[in-house]
């Protein structure tokens, strides 16, 4: 009983999100669902990149895909927004920039 298994950390190389990346994006989720838009979301961690997708109904593809690859950093940006057909909807280096076509369209809903 005095074993302790310390948690594993996270595996070498695997991008994830900071603290206040996450932080934002689900702020905006949780406008999101509060507008009666989104009802689920998903995270995916991977060695190339991490991505928070936001589903209308968890059962579809995702209607947004937040994507952060660290790869792209120097050349289109390290944040990319899609959408659900795949294409890639904003792209750039700041976080605030590409999320403002869904901070737009939450605008219209709440004025709606």
């Amino acid at each position: 009983m005095t074993n302790v298994t310390p948690f594993p950390a996270a595996t070498p190389g695997q991008v994830g999100f900071e603290r206040q990346e996450l932080q934002r994006i689900m702020d905006l989720y949780g406008r999101m669902v509060a507008a009666g838009h989104w009802r689920d979301y998903a995270m995916d961690m991977g060695r190339d990149a991490a991505i928070f997708s936001a589903f209308r109904r968890s059962a579809e593809r995702p209607e947004y895909r937040i994507e952060k690859r660290p790869a792209l950093r120097n050349r289109q940006g390290i944040w990319a927004l899609v959408g659900e057909g795949g294409a890639i909807l904003k792209r750039g280096a700041d976080l605030h920039n590409v999320l403002a076509p869904v901070e737009r369209k939450l605008l219209r809903i709440v004025e709606d």
